[in-house]
């Protein structure tokens, strides 16, 4: 029994004291912040109700309908004012797609439809954002040099991350995605779709009379690749 005592008497001393209870005053509790009230949003772009229609592109297309984009001057304003420009040049009516991968990205904007053409106007230089390659990221085709983009663009039709930052964006899709979908595949495609008509929403442009309008196959010349990707990734080349 003395055994005992002597054995419970060493534990009570080696163990440690217990904690004292931390007691709160209330006169150190303070009111939660009071943070701002959250207001609508003002002009994010690719909210298309807040967009202005200067900065909306519209293409009439071959499939069937209609494509809205929202493009974004506020990331790459030097290349939305080319897209403007040639737009209301006329310069992409009738324009063929030339180069269109499954699962990767529709390409056009080239009047000779060879991939190698572009406008009289002088190349860009690249506008590179964080605005990524997402399904109907809009974008500008180039050639190997990093400011080589003129007219050509491509729309994506599945995420391809990989060309983040490397390729300028300057816009996406917001509705008829179906009709860039229904663009005809090919490198070059047998029967190439075509843009009827480019405007932008701000000048009014009716659309056509799709119903009256029957797809018709187009030639297109040989050797409309265009220029050899960079060695490793299939990027669209300009």
């Amino acid at each position: 029994m003395r055994l005992f005592r002597l054995l419970a008497i060493a534990l009570a001393v080696a163990a440690p004291a217990p904690a004292q209870q931390q007691r709160i005053d209330p006169k150190d509790l303070k009111a939660p912040p009071k943070l701002p009230e959250m207001a609508g949003p003002s002009n994010l772009a690719g909210a298309l109700a807040q967009v202005s229609e200067e900065n909306i592109l519209l293409l009439d297309l071959s499939t069937g309908g209609r494509v809205k984009i929202v493009m974004r001057p506020d990331v790459a304003p030097k290349h939305v004012e080319r897209i403007k420009t040639l737009v209301r040049e006329g310069f992409y009516d009738g324009t063929l797609f030339h180069r269109v991968i499954e699962n990767f990205m529709a390409q056009g904007g080239d009047p000779t439809a060879t991939g190698q053409g572009g406008s009289k106007l002088p190349d860009l230089k690249a506008e590179f954002n964080d605005l990524p390659h997402v399904r109907g990221a809009v974008a500008m085709a180039r050639a190997q040099s990093e400011d080589s983009a003129n007219s050509q663009f491509y729309i994506v039709l599945m995420p391809v991350l990989r060309l983040d930052r490397t390729y300028t964006i300057w816009g996406r899709v917001v509705e008829g995605m179906k009709y860039v979908d229904a663009i005809e595949k090919g490198e070059p495609p047998d029967s190439p779709s075509k843009i009827i008509k480019a405007s932008i929403a701000a000048d009014k442009v009716p659309p056509p009379d799709f119903a009256a309008l029957k797809p018709a196959a187009t030639p297109i010349p040989a050797g409309a690749l265009g220029l050899p990707p960079p060695t490793g990734a299939p990027v669209p080349p300009r």
